[in-house]
């Protein structure tokens, strides 16, 4: 059998965003996936789903594998012929023992690759605020394992030597060990007054910084109950926190936003919080499935020279039309002569990734905005087909109807409880942990408050931001008050009506 390649992969400090293209596309040819604790799993997400994914994390006081042991595995899986993946937090060659890992791959003649990663001893200041080198302040840096307990005999570490040689000391691992780091700088030389620097879950959401002097940072830390993983910056350079500061300045930051959304849509809104600084929490309160009796659509689709219209209210519904015609060995050519609508810009996007431009989206994205379009035309007698969600409400069917036109309403797909993670809202949100909930469609308000059995007070302290009048109303009915409405109706309205709230001191 031939021998497989290891390609030891930085993931950078936590944020994602933060991993190489490179370890990207390792990622995504990978057959085994050895990975570390602290890295964000939206990364695992990127690879093959037929890929082996293999937990070798450590905790201090706790390795879920040795590390001769991690070794061990590299080799054998690397011999059974697969691509393997050794994905390790910030860079795997800065305190992150990937020389011994690739030694052990060298003495077994398995080829291997090292792909650099974004070291948290850079990245992590830089989120914080604090450039680890700077022009007529620090010249000089120095990385440090702060795993090392200081008052050992046999330390590797010259204190003498290193407490004023250098500008800027970035210590990895060190919360543990924070009151003997302080006093070994200080009693070789450091000023007890040097600006410090000890941030928690860098470049996280998380994230915090708590900014002090040698003489009192350890105390400062355990006021604001800081714990590991951290990274202390010691130095000048840490006054330039105050004004350079950005990450944790951003308007949602902080904010832990529960994303209702089915599983696969989240990923938009969760995007446009995350960058805003919010923690998105996706816990979907409903997952979408395609109908299994696909009779009436596929009729629908054979006789689609006899309608005039074809109105898509959601990204969902144009997905199933277009599977489903697809399946049926034709494609746009179908829709010859046949105007199209969608109700707003995420689903006139769906539309356009599959080469379709609207004829109609309305200025304002709901059924009434269809409806106030097509009275500018004589629609009497013209045949209307609207793939819908099995339980969409009978508004725009009825708006048509009044106007002279003939619906024929299919539902393509439906939504359903997603109960594992309703189970997993309700304790969040009991817990207080919850700061606003956002509703996308009527359908999430309705599952979310059945899984509460329509006890509004268990939804706790959290705000309810809804995408629009229709699912506000349904918010409103089911007794929730409604704190948040988008003035656009759409994701990125939605988002930014959070944004305004927060901004305007609520």
């Amino acid at each position: 059998m031939k021998t497989g390649k290891v390609y030891l992969v930085g993931a950078g400090p936590g944020d994602p965003g933060l991993v190489t293209l490179k370890g990207l596309e390792c990622l995504k040819e990978a057959d085994v996936i050895i990975y570390d604790r602290l890295l964000d799993e939206r990364l695992l997400d990127l690879a093959s789903s037929q890929a082996e994914k293999i937990y070798v994390g450590k905790v201090a006081g706790e390795h879920h594998r040795p590390q001769p042991e991690i070794n061990r595995l590299l080799v054998a899986k690397a011999k059974e012929g697969r691509t393997v993946v050794r994905l390790k937090g910030g860079d795997p060659f800065v305190l992150g023992r990937g020389g011994e890992e690739v030694e052990a791959l060298a003495d077994n003649k398995i080829s291997f690759e090292v792909v650099p990663g974004v070291t948290s001893a850079v990245a992590v200041p830089a989120y914080a605020g604090i450039p680890v080198t700077q022009r007529g302040l620090a010249s000089s840096l120095a990385v440090i394992t702060g795993h090392e307990d200081p008052g050992k005999a046999d330390s590797s570490l010259n204190w003498e030597k290193l407490a004023t040689a250098v500008d800027t000391l970035v210590f990895l691992m060190g919360m543990q060990n924070l009151p003997e780091i302080v006093a070994k700088l200080v009693e070789h030389g450091r000023p007890p007054k040097t600006p410090v620097a000890v941030i928690a879950e860098g470049t996280k959401p998380a994230q915090k910084t708590v900014v002090g002097e040698l003489d009192n940072i350890a105390t400062r830390v355990k006021e604001h109950q800081l714990s590991a993983p951290a990274v202390i910056v010691v130095g000048e350079v840490v006054r330039l926190r105050e004004k350079l500061s950005w990450f944790e300045n951003r308007p949602l930051f902080g904010k832990r936003i529960l994303v209702t959304r089915a599983r696969h849509q989240a990923s938009t809104l969760s995007r446009l919080l995350s960058a805003r600084g919010a923690q998105p929490v996706e816990l979907p309160a409903i997952e979408i499935e395609l109908v299994s009796d696909t009779k009436e659509l596929d009729w629908a689709i054979a006789k689609l020279d006899q309608y005039q219209w074809l109105i898509f209210t959601s990204a969902n519904g144009v997905a199933a039309f277009f599977d489903r015609l697809y399946a049926l060995n034709l494609d746009a050519r179908a829709l010859k002569g046949i105007k199209i609508s969608a109700i707003g810009p995420a689903t006139a996007e769906a539309l356009a990734d599959r080469g379709i431009a609207p004829d109609y989206v309305p200025a304002v994205f709901t059924s009434e905005g269809i409806i106030a379009g097509l009275k500018s035309d004589d629609i009497s007698g013209q045949r209307f087909l609207l793939p819908r969600a099995d339980i969409a409400d009978e508004e725009l069917t009825r708006g048509i109807t009044r106007l002279g036109g003939r619906v024929d309403e299919i539902a393509v797909y439906r939504t359903v409880p997603a109960r594992e993670a309703i189970s997993q809202a309700r304790q969040m949100l009991a817990a207080g942990e919850i700061d606003v909930i956002t509703f996308t469609s009527s359908s999430t308000v309705a599952y979310l408050m059945a899984a509460f059995k329509g006890e509004k007070a268990k939804i706790g302290t959290a705000k309810v931001a809804c995408i629009g009048p229709k699912t506000a109303d349904s918010a409103t009915k089911a007794g929730l008050k409604v704190d948040i409405l988008a003035g656009e109706q759409t994701i990125a309205g939605l988002v930014q009506a959070i944004e305004d709230y927060f901004r305007e001191g609520a």
